[in-house]
């Protein structure tokens, strides 16, 4: 027979997802263990889980969840919380998530766009160079712009298809 995990789920199918996502944000450029800890509260039924409950799914040490964490948290992918009446704090992975680490994304891209301008303005417009770096600003601008619009795009799709969060 095989074992499950919480809620009846075959763990071994979920230790494969956990392991077979990750490797795709892996290739992705995520790191390795943030990968696994973001696959393994992605595939939680609750979303949500604490350090000591990663740590035993993955079998890692609570410094590798700690540090994966750390990093989660930075990308805006998960949230920390307090567990009602405790000081341990579990972690949590919204819904949405991807819009959260999308969205930040364009507060880099805005830097990036900042520094570009710069070094336009610094190497000279005419400059193979410098229209090298207004190209790649150029690229940038149009970037922000589409991905501000497909944001609007997925509210509306999502509230079609999910109803209010």
């Amino acid at each position: 027979m095989t074992e499950t995990a919480g809620g009846g789920r075959d763990a071994e199918a979920v230790s494969k997802f956990v392991e077979s996502f990750a490797a795709q944000l892996v290739e992705a450029g995520m790191q390795r263990m943030a990968a696994r800890v973001f696959a393994a509260l992605l595939s939680s039924d609750e979303g949500v889980m604490t350090s000591a409950e990663l740590g035993e799914q993955l079998r890692i040490s609570p410094a590798g969840v700690s540090g994966a964490v750390r990093y989660l948290a930075q990308t805006h992918m998960v949230a920390r919380e307090r567990e009602p009446g405790s000081r341990r704090e579990r972690y949590r992975v919204q819904g949405d998530q991807w819009y959260e680490a999308l969205t930040n994304r364009e507060a880099v891209l805005k830097r990036w766009e900042a520094a570009l301008r710069d070094g336009v303005a610094g190497l000279g417009a005419e400059t193979p160079a410098g229209r090298r770096m207004a190209e790649t600003l150029a690229f940038f601008e149009f970037l922000e712009g589409e991905v501000a619009a497909m944001m609007e795009r997925w509210r509306t799709h999502r509230q079609q298809i999910f109803g209010e969060r």
